[in-house]
């Protein structure tokens, strides 16, 4: 019996909930997987290293394009699941003038905010971004910091500062389950520190190609989720309590015909 294929998520629940429904879907079709998780600079080294088969998904250009470049070229890109892009997020009630992360360097804009700045591991692309904001727009001597943490921490603080009636910025991005339950309000990035929308990508290594099927490989060259389905498989996960595969399965159940389509042999549909 052949070696299975190894699939990385990357430690975020979204990206768990990505990998969970591509190895569902192999596994439908008869491939034998294995799940294997790791912060972002980790799974990238696993994957450079061979430990590691295909990436599920790698955020392309902005986010994680710096992992992959010392070996873009041992990599075979499949097809673009979803579009994510990163954000500062205020709450949507805050006052209306306040449209752009430069006006965070008002005085009196800047009191009236939390100045913690609540991200998650340091490698993710919206932690860059994060500190070099801070940076760039002169919010430190106002006293807004950036802090890395997990992901609990981070919607946890943006949670906490509303449920006590307070402003507080949220280092954020699409797709992620707050916007399907207390959306907040985008600022305007005019510096472009955000960076722009990225494609998440299913990236494989050419020599595992052979792992997967001729049917296996038509299908993870089509297959395509959308930001939206992403933050309601991220919801399910952090709110309803679903494991990934609980949640990637009930999808997949309510989505018979495009599953037929992703795995139809021949030409795409």
């Amino acid at each position: 019996m052949g070696k299975p294929l190894v699939i990385g998520q990357i430690s975020l629940s979204f990206h768990t909930a990505a990998a969970a429904v591509v190895a569902e879907l192999l596994e439908q079709l008869g491939h034998d997987v294995v799940l294997r998780e790791a912060p972002h600079e980790a799974m990238y080294g696993l994957m450079q290293a061979g430990d590691v088969d295909l990436v599920v998904s790698a955020w392309l250009p902005d986010s994680h394009g710096v992992y992959l470049e010392p070996f873009r070229n041992e990599i075979e890109f499949l097809s673009v699941i979803y579009e994510p892009y990163c954000i500062w997020g205020i709450p949507a009630d805050a006052p209306a003038e306040i449209t752009c992360v430069s006006d965070l360097a008002k005085p009196d804009v800047a009191s009236l905010f939390r100045k913690r700045i609540q991200g998650i591991a340091p490698g993710a692309g919206i932690s860059r971004f994060s500190r070099q904001m801070v940076e760039s727009y002169g919010l430190a001597p106002f006293g807004f910091h950036f802090e890395n943490g997990t992901l609990d921490d981070c919607t946890n603080a943006y949670l906490d500062a509303m449920a006590a009636d307070e402003l507080s910025i949220m280092p954020l991005w699409h797709p992620q389950w707050v916007h399907t339950e207390r959306p907040p309000r985008e600022l305007s990035d005019p510096m472009g520190l955000l960076g722009g929308q990225d494609n998440a990508t299913l990236v494989l290594r050419k020599d595992a190609m052979h792992k997967i099927s001729a049917q296996g490989l038509n299908m993870l060259r089509k297959i395509y989720f959308g930001n939206e389905t992403m933050s309601g498989l991220d919801h399910d996960i952090c709110r309803k309590g679903m494991t990934p595969q609980e949640a990637a399965r009930a999808y997949l159940t309510r989505a018979p015909e495009r599953v037929r389509g992703w795995q139809k042999d021949g030409a795409d549909v």
